[in-house]
């Protein structure tokens, strides 16, 4: 199958027999979130603020595997700069429920041991990457959700944040204008899922995540969001579900996503592309756009994904408009990118 490199957007490939054993591939890929990014509604100074964020990012990830550190580390350093900017939608960029609250999602995988940590809906946790990580390493459970995570995150010495430290005027805005678009619909089709069916895909998504490989082989997948603008029902998302939004898998491949999260979560993408990575022995650039580009596609799902191999191999395929996200691998520069082009 021939694959559109127009699509996959971004390839990097450095095999480990041309590294050697004493120079291992290392390598790691971000992404900001995918959606409707016009480059009409960017300001130079706003693309350059993007930018520049995501290459702090990527760069904060990218030390700690040069320096021989692991793929876990890596992963939450990058996302943690991610989450206490305004810019993305996860940890202080959070996005409004429809009650005017915040409720974040994260989750992380390490592929070495597929043991994994994962909270949802929590209210006061300044970086909930963090709190994923001590879910993982400090009790025997994969996912706790509101209240109860926090309750665990205070008995782990973390400090709780007010409600208002997520709050951002753009945010607020969008859910302004997303409460008139959900109103209008449900009085004219009395639906909730049809008023939801009415909202831009800006307003479904929004997520931040890394992948990383380290010197050691071991790969590393984490993803933090602040969910769907104008959500209700303690509505959860793909980001914290493993297999959906997050995986990582040694002999296979990490995968973190940001999309539609309720397609996300039927079709099991992260988990799926992995899978034909492993059983079908595709590569991660073929398996990612395969289930981005047709599958995902087919079933009227949107977003994208970050994945990296085994030998360091990473794909970002998206079907919208453009996706945030940069990626670093070995001693190479830094490569940022928005659209498909650049």
């Amino acid at each position: 199958m021939k694959i559109n490199s127009a699509l996959l957007v971004l390839s990097m490939t450095f095999a480990a027999l041309a590294q050697g054993a004493d120079n291992p591939p290392f390598g790691i890929a971000i992404h900001g979130g995918a959606g409707t990014i016009s480059k009409a509604k960017l300001t130079p100074e706003q693309e350059q603020a993007y930018r520049d964020k995501l290459e702090e990012a990527v760069n904060a990830g990218h030390k700690i595997l040069a320096k021989g550190g692991d793929s876990l580390s890596a992963v939450q350093a990058a996302i943690k700069v991610l989450e206490d900017s305004p810019l993305f939608n996860a940890g202080k960029g959070a996005v409004y429920t429809f009650d005017g609250t915040h409720e974040l999602d994260a989750a992380i995988m390490d592929g070495a041991s597929l043991n994994a940590g994962a909270v949802a809906g929590v209210r006061h946790i300044k970086n909930p990457i963090d709190l994923a990580l001590a879910v993982m390493q400090k009790s025997p459970h994969v996912m706790l959700s509101g209240q109860g995570a926090e309750e665990f995150a205070l008995t782990q010495g973390f400090s709780l944040v007010p409600a208002d430290y997520f709050d951002t005027e753009g945010r607020y805005q969008q859910l302004l204008d997303a409460k008139d678009k959900i109103k209008k619909a449900e009085a004219e089709a009395k639906d909730y899922q049809a008023s939801n069916e009415q909202l831009d895909l800006d307003y479904k998504f929004g997520t931040v995540g890394a992948v990383a490989l380290d010197k050691k082989g071991n790969l590393a997948a984490g993803t933090s969001t602040g969910g769907m603008t104008a959500k209700r029902f303690g509505r959860v998302g793909d980001s914290p579900v493993i297999g959906a939004g997050t995986y990582a898998e040694n002999g296979a491949c990490a995968v973190s996503a940001t999309g539609h999260g309720e397609y996300f979560i039927r079709y099991q993408v992260a988990g799926d592309i992995c899978a034909r990575v492993k059983y079908q022995n595709k590569s991660v650039l073929q398996a990612a756009d395969e289930v981005i580009n047709q599958r995902l596609v087919e079933a009227g799902g949107t977003g994208g994904v970050i994945a990296i191999d085994q030998r360091g191999n990473i794909a970002t395929p998206f079907n919208t408009e453009g996706m945030y996200r940069a990626s670093r691998a070995n001693d190479d520069e830094p490569l940022v990118m928005i659209w498909r082009d650049k």
